[in-house]
C-alpha cells in the first residue's frame, strides 16, 4: 500500500505543461526568426553540428527530472507489511438522510451539510471503533462498509449529496433495515447505529424495522436537524438558486421537522434522541453514550512500517539534472553516422 506524505506538492506538477509551452513557443520563435534570416536550408548549412533532436531530448530529460523532484517531495511511502493489531470499542453505522429535503436551509449551511459538521465531529471524537455508513432517501444505499479507516470515511461522507439515491422520499425502515445488515451476524462487538434525519418518512414498514433492529440487540440513537418553522427546498445551477420545488398545485413546498418518528425508534431500540441545532451539545450527547456501551476486544489487520521513498526521486531526479547539463545541443558523433533521425542530407 501507498500512502503520500504532503499531497499538496501534487499541485506543483501544474509547471510541467507550462515549460512545455514555453518549450514550443521558443522553438517556434527560433523557427521564424531563422526564416526571416534567410532560407532554412542555408541556415542550417550555416550550424551544420546543431541537432534537430537534441533539444528535444532535453526538455523531455528536465520534464522527467521535475517529476521526480515533486514527487520526491510528496514523499510516498511504502506499507512493507501487515499486522494485526488488537482494539477495544463497538460497531457504529451512520445512517443518513440524503433527501431533497435535506436541502431545505432553515439551518444554515443547509440540513445536509449540518449533518456531515455533525458526523465529521462524531468521528474525530472516535477512538478505536470501527464505523459504517449508509445513505437513504427513498431508499438507502451502502455508501461504505465496516471499517477503522477514518479517513476514509470522512471522504466518503464529503461527496454524499442528494442525488446519490435515485428514489426520493424518505423510508427510515430501509434505512434501519439496511445498516443492521452492516453488522457481522453473530458477533460479540455492541452495536449502533447513529440515525440523522429531518424526521419526514415516507415508509410503511417503520414497526418491523425496529423490531428487527431489537432482535438483533442494536441501539439506535437519533439525532434531529431541522425546524418546526420548515423551509423551501431550493433548487441550484453552479451555486445559484434559480427556483424551489413546488407541488402539483405549483404551490413552494415547505418540509417542516418532525422529530416524533426520530424519538419512537429511539425509545423502541434503547437508544436516545437529541435535537441537533447545536453540534457540541450533539457531541457530548453522543460521547455519554458511548461512555455507557461497554467495549469489546477485536483484531483488525492493517498495514504498518511505512517507509519513505523519496531518496529514489530526488537521487534520479539529480542524475538527470546533471545529464541536462552535460547534454549539449551539438551532434553525437556515432549517433550521426547512424542518422536515425535523418539530420543528414541524403
Amino acid at each position: 500500500m501507498i500512502q503520500f506524505e504532503d499531497t499538496i506538492y501534487f499541485y506543483l506538477f501544474a509547471v510541467i505543461p507550462i515549460v512545455v509551452v514555453l518549450f514550443l513557443w521558443n522553438l517556434y520563435w527560433k523557427n521564424k526568426k531563422q526564416k526571416e534570416y534567410g532560407d532554412l536550408n542555408l541556415v542550417k548549412k550555416l550550424s551544420p553540428d546543431k541537432s534537430v533532436f537534441k533539444p528535444i531530448l532535453k526538455i523531455c530529460v528536465l520534464l522527467i527530472a521535475l517529476s521526480c523532484l515533486i514527487i520526491g517531495l510528496v514523499n510516498p511511502k511504502i506499507g512493507s507489511k501487515l499486522e494485526t493489531v488488537k482494539r477495544e470499542g463497538i460497531d457504529i453505522v451512520f445512517a443518513i438522510d440524503v433527501s431533497k429535503s435535506m436541502l431545505a436551509e432553515d439551518v444554515a449551511p443547509n440540513r445536509l451539510d449540518k449533518t456531515k459538521q455533525i458526523v465529521t465531529q462524531v468521528i474525530n471524537q472516535l477512538g478505536s471503533d470501527r464505523i459504517g455508513i449508509v445513505a437513504y432517501a427513498g431508499s438507502a444505499f451502502p455508501v461504505l462498509p465496516i471499517t477503522t479507516d477514518y479517513g476514509v470515511a470522512k471522504m466518503f461522507l464529503q461527496s454524499m449529496n442528494t442525488d446519490m439515491v435515485s428514489s426520493q422520499g424518505t423510508s427510515l425502515d430501509q434505512a434501519i433495515e439496511l445498516s443492521t445488515g452492516f453488522f457481522e451476524e453473530g458477533s460479540a462487538t455492541n452495536k449502533l447505529i447513529i440515525l440523522i434525519s429531518d424526521g419526514e418518512d415516507h415508509s410503511e414498514g417503520i414497526e418491523s424495522a425496529i423490531e428487527l433492529a431489537t432482535k438483533s440487540k442494536t441501539k439506535i440513537l437519533t439525532i434531529g436537524v431541522g425546524t418546526e418553522k420548515g423551509g423551501p427546498i431550493p433548487i441550484k445551477r453552479n451555486g445559484v438558486v434559480q427556483s424551489f420545488k413546488r407541488d402539483r398545485n405549483d404551490e413552494v413546498v415547505i418540509t417542516r421537522f418532525n422529530e416524533g418518528t426520530l424519538k419512537q425508534i429511539a425509545k423502541a431500540t434503547k437508544g436516545d434522541y437529541i435535537y441537533g441545532d447545536q453540534t457540541k451539545k450533539v457531541l457530548e450527547f453522543v460521547k455519554n453514550a458511548l461512555d455507557n456501551i461497554e467495549k469489546t476486544e477485536f483484531e483488525t489487520t492493517q498495514i504498518a512500517d511505512f517507509k519513505s521513498q523519496f531518496q529514489w526521486f530526488l537521487g534520479i531526479a539529480f542524475v538527470l539534472l546533471l545529464l541536462d547539463i552535460f547534454l549539449l545541443e551539438r551532434k553525437t558523433g556515432w549517433i550521426s553516422k547512424l542518422n536515425l533521425f535523418n539530420e543528414k542530407e541524403s
